[in-house]
């Protein structure tokens, strides 16, 4: 192997400090995650679907008065002429009560549902505005190391044709080069697709897209409010998810199914009929014909089906409760585990891992400067830096994931 030159330390060194200059393009239109939220929970259709939802409970609640159709009738009663009638049949008032307490239950239900859409459709776009935040992060990590490579890559094009260095350094280098612009390109990738599903979300043009604060800022902030989160969360898992907005959906759904039992046990009970009918002979002693009657619920295995389903049916609501319960509890204590698990390695990279990865770059120069160590050396020490940068984005990223799932399932 040929000694590594002056003259290539130079142009060496020089393409990196280049590489440091480059200029990052300035992207367009800017977004926050308030703003972000504010405009989802305005037009997303799921949260519109949720609102007519609920029109249609309350509409279906003005109408639980809602005796039988009367019967109009035309009988002859004598045989000598046509006399018209009506006859209406009304339940007693225990059923209508119990109608309007369960197209109420129903109102509540539909609401709940609001809730839930509205609280995933926040937690979505708060991922999706994270996924955009982490893209164009990496894409600035990639493309800083993309020119560095690229810049050294001519530099030693140019040195291997003067001699100056080996075919080995010269495909090192290309080699080096060509995966670093490959995970650049994935990266642009990636960043087109977290710009299309914030603009989905958000209704907003896709094109320049780019969401504020820079992620790596927000670290020395997210161990501040993290350690804070995590100080103030409850023990119990069935106490931190008390407040979500699906287990209360939920619960709701058993208040409308136990509704449901009484509406049908109110059913049996007899209802009142009246009715009216013109007299079949003007001089007959009463001047009208008045029907009184009790409807009486004589097919009793009708109603015992009926009660059967309904319980049943509350059955079946109880336990989804308890099973969403459980449900929740698990996602909780998972969350909880990663929010951990991140917290400590953010603190990790922000006290050590990151001053590391500055003092690597800054001494392997130094030291290549210096003829102390090789050309691969320094490649393979600038990659060890890179790689705890990139780590040091992706703990970012997982913890305020863990974040935004912990604050979804405790109803914030």
């Amino acid at each position: 192997m040929l000694p590594i030159q002056t003259t290539t330390r130079a142009l060496l060194l020089l393409g990196l400090l280049l590489a440091l200059r480059s200029p990052v393009r300035a992207q367009q239109a800017v977004v926050r995650l308030d703003s972000a939220e504010q405009q989802a929970l305005r037009r997303h259709p799921r949260l519109r679907q949720s609102a007519a939802e609920v029109d249609e409970q309350r509409a279906l609640k003005r109408g639980a008065f809602a005796p039988p159709n009367p019967d109009f009738l035309l009988s002859a009663p004598t045989g000598e002429r046509w006399a018209p009638g009506v006859v209406q049949t009304i339940d007693l008032p225990n059923v209508y009560r119990r109608q309007a307490q369960s197209a109420q239950a129903g109102i509540t239900l539909a609401e709940r549902g609001l809730d839930v859409n509205r609280a995933s459709v926040r937690r979505d776009v708060r991922l999706a505005f994270l996924a955009l935040q982490f893209a164009q992060a990496q894409v600035r990590q990639l493309s800083y190391q993309d020119s560095l490579f690229r810049n050294l890559q001519q530099a030693t094009d140019r040195l291997f044709a003067a001699g100056e260095v080996t075919a080995l350094q010269r495909v090192s280098t290309e080699a080096e080069a060509r995966q670093v612009r490959n995970q650049r390109d994935q990266a642009l990738v990636d960043l087109d697709a977290a710009r299309r599903r914030l603009s989905l979300l958000t209704g907003q043009a896709t094109g320049g897209l780019t969401a504020e604060p820079d992620l790596r800022q927000t670290g020395p902030e997210l161990t501040r409010t993290g350690t804070e989160l995590l100080a103030g969360l409850p023990a119990r898992d069935s106490t931190a998810v008390a407040a979500s907005p699906t287990l209360a959906y939920y619960e709701q759904s058993v208040v409308l199914s136990r509704a449901g039992i009484g509406l049908v046990r109110a059913r049996r009970t007899p209802a009142l009929t009246l009715g009216y009918q013109n007299q079949a002979f003007a001089n007959s002693p009463l001047r009208y014909r008045l029907q009184f009657g009790v409807s009486v619920p004589v097919w009793a295995w009708t109603f015992r089906a009926q009660l059967q389903a309904a319980t049943a049916r509350t059955r079946a609501a109880e336990a989804q409760l308890q099973d969403q319960r459980l449900e929740l509890g698990s996602r909780y204590q998972q969350a909880l585990a990663d929010t951990r698990k991140s917290a400590s390695s953010l603190a990790y990279y922000e006290q050590t891992g990151l001053p590391q990865a500055t003092a690597i770059i800054s001494q392997s120069q130094r030291l290549f400067r210096a003829g102390e160590i090789s050309y691969l050396v320094l490649i393979q020490s600038l990659n060890q830096a890179f790689t705890i940068q990139s780590s040091y984005l992706t703990t970012i990223r997982d913890y305020r994931q863990a974040i935004v799932e912990l604050n979804y399932l405790r109803g914030q």
